[in-house]
């Protein structure tokens, strides 16, 4: 082919440099090896846990159980005559003291009565009083021989009888002035009243059912409540029984965080069979009216009070087929520790052994745990820096502190979802 003549197209491809070509190929395989660089996962994240001090000092031993409230004394008002009712001198719920004037019975049939009996019994005195004057002077007559023995005899047994006549006279004077002071109802007991069962104009009835009203005292008042055989006899080889054990009451309604103090002041003789428990009482001074007969509680009756007791959050055990442990903190790494759990108290329990107190023991986030396992404490960061930057640019949030997480980070977007929530 003459020099000044170009190859076709076709040939120009194809003598392409071999160099050339290598290179080409070269660049294929390293953008290739890039493309699997990005596609690998990112390592993952270590569990964020919240944690807790395991804490030593005195923990209380209480035996729970549920109770009732009820009155220090509860009295059924009854009237002990008869009568027409003409007044009725308190309200319903009106707080009454000791002697005030509840109800008045229509007292004159009473004081007619009386006044009958007042007459008899002067007419009886007189009599007596005219038969024993006979006697004096029917012995006189006896020793000089006027009267026989017979009528003398018979004169010291009229007086005798007229004597006992006066006797039962000034009893029913009395039984009457009885009466007419009980038409007048009075409260024996101080109290708040309940309801009032007949009106004014009503006919009462001496003694019958239902009572007019009843009264409750309501300062002091006593707790009503049972704990179970074992708990006594728990209760029986700590504390006795003769010692005033103190007692916490909590409302079921209402606010959960009052709680009220009292004294155990009762325990029963006898163990109930059909239930196996044991019945308590508690008083309770009550003077903020805080407590109402009728009302159920939560009651805690503290025994003895454990010093040096090493206590964590119940939620912090986890229990299996093998036994219990915890999970701690320790240089950044979860270390799982063997323990022994004692009693419950409240939301806490009881370690008998496997902690010392001061330890860092985690409460959330435990079932994503193994044991040396890496883990990051909720609201900090993964190398434990103060700041949130890291974190807001990470683009992912602490959950339980998002507002932490985001406020230190407003340039990440996750730091921003932090802030949100």
């Amino acid at each position: 082919m003459p020099d000044n003549v170009m190859p076709p197209r076709s040939a120009r491809r194809f003598a392409i440099d071999p160099s050339r070509r290598l290179f080409a190929l070269l660049s294929v395989a390293l953008l290739g090896l890039g493309a699997c660089k990005e596609q690998q996962r990112p390592p993952r994240p270590a569990p964020v846990v919240s944690t807790i001090t395991a804490k030593k000092g005195p923990l209380p031993f209480v035996v729970s159980a549920n109770g009732q409230i009820e009155p220090n004394r509860t009295v059924a008002v009854q009237s002990l005559v008869s009568g027409m009712l003409t007044r009725v001198a308190i309200a319903e719920g009106d707080e009454v003291r000791q002697g005030q004037v509840l109800f008045q019975i229509d007292p004159r049939p009473f004081r007619a009565e009386l006044d009958r009996l007042q007459s008899t019994l002067a007419r009886d005195q007189a009599t007596l009083l005219r038969a024993r004057g006979d006697s004096v002077r029917f012995a006189g007559l006896a020793k000089d021989g006027y009267v026989t023995r017979q009528q003398l005899d018979q004169t010291f047994a009229e007086a005798s009888a007229l004597a006992a006549t006066v006797a039962a006279g000034r009893a029913s004077l009395e039984r009457a002035r009885l009466d007419l002071e009980n038409t007048t109802i009075k409260a024996p007991i101080s109290g708040r009243t309940g309801q009032i069962t007949l009106r004014v104009g009503s006919l009462v009835r001496a003694q019958a059912d239902p009572p007019l009203l009843t009264i409750n005292e309501l300062e002091p008042v006593l707790v009503r409540f049972t704990v179970p055989e074992q708990a006594f006899e728990e209760m029986r080889r700590r504390s006795g029984l003769d010692k005033a054990l103190p007692v916490s009451i909590v409302p079921n309604v209402g606010d959960s965080s009052q709680k009220i103090t009292g004294t155990l002041t009762f325990i029963d003789n006898a163990v109930d069979r059909a239930t196996g428990t044991v019945l308590l009482k508690a008083r309770v001074p009550n003077a903020d009216r805080s407590l109402w007969p009728g009302q159920f509680v939560s009651v805690g009756l503290e025994l003895t009070v454990d010093q040096d007791a090493i206590t964590v959050p119940s939620e912090a055990v986890v229990t299996t087929a093998n036994g219990a442990f915890v999970y701690l903190v320790e240089g950044g790494k979860a270390k799982r520790m063997a323990v022994k759990v004692g009693r419950p108290s409240g939301t806490l329990v009881k370690l008998d052994s496997g902690l010392v107190g001061g330890e860092q023991v985690i409460i959330e986030g435990q079932n994503r745990l193994q044991d040396g396992a890496k883990v990051e404490l909720r609201g900090s960061l993964s190398k434990g820096g103060p700041s949130g930057a890291s974190r807001g640019s990470t683009g992912r949030g602490n959950r339980g502190a998002g507002g932490a997480g985001g406020a230190g980070g407003g340039g990440g977007a996750g730091g921003k979802r932090g802030a949100a929530q």
